[in-house]
């Protein structure tokens, strides 16, 4: 019953600001030990972990995303939304949002991803 979709453009231009949302069904992003992750894929790459937002509490990031990287909750609309800001083409990556359980569970849900380009 867990699902998790990405939405968004798919097309950004540089130094301009990526936003996605991550819409969830089937669960409360507010639901006591869930992490909602965002995670990217550039093409031919492996995937980097992005940053999360907990079910309670602040963001926390990559240390190589973070003074560029906004995670949010809108728990009215059970939705977690990422903002990458100053993109580059470098930034262009299949996007995907996840749950992270702890317990040594790990990902067990992923969005199917959506594939964002960077580009004038």
């Amino acid at each position: 019953q867990v699902q998790l979709q990405e939405s968004g453009p798919g097309l950004v231009k540089p130094s301009q600001t990526l936003s996605l949302t991550c819409t969830v069904s089937g669960v409360s992003i507010t639901t006591n030990d869930y992490y909602w992750n965002w995670i990217r894929q550039p093409p031919g790459k492996g995937l980097e972990y992005m940053g999360y937002v907990p079910y309670s509490g602040s963001a926390d990031y990559s240390p190589s995303l973070k003074s560029r990287t906004s995670i949010s909750r809108d728990t009215s609309k059970n939705q977690f939304t990422l903002q990458l800001s100053s993109v580059t083409p470098e930034d262009t990556a299949v996007y995907y949002c996840a749950r992270f359980v702890g317990n040594r569970v790990g990902y067990d849900f992923w969005g199917q991803g959506t594939q964002v380009a960077v580009s004038s």
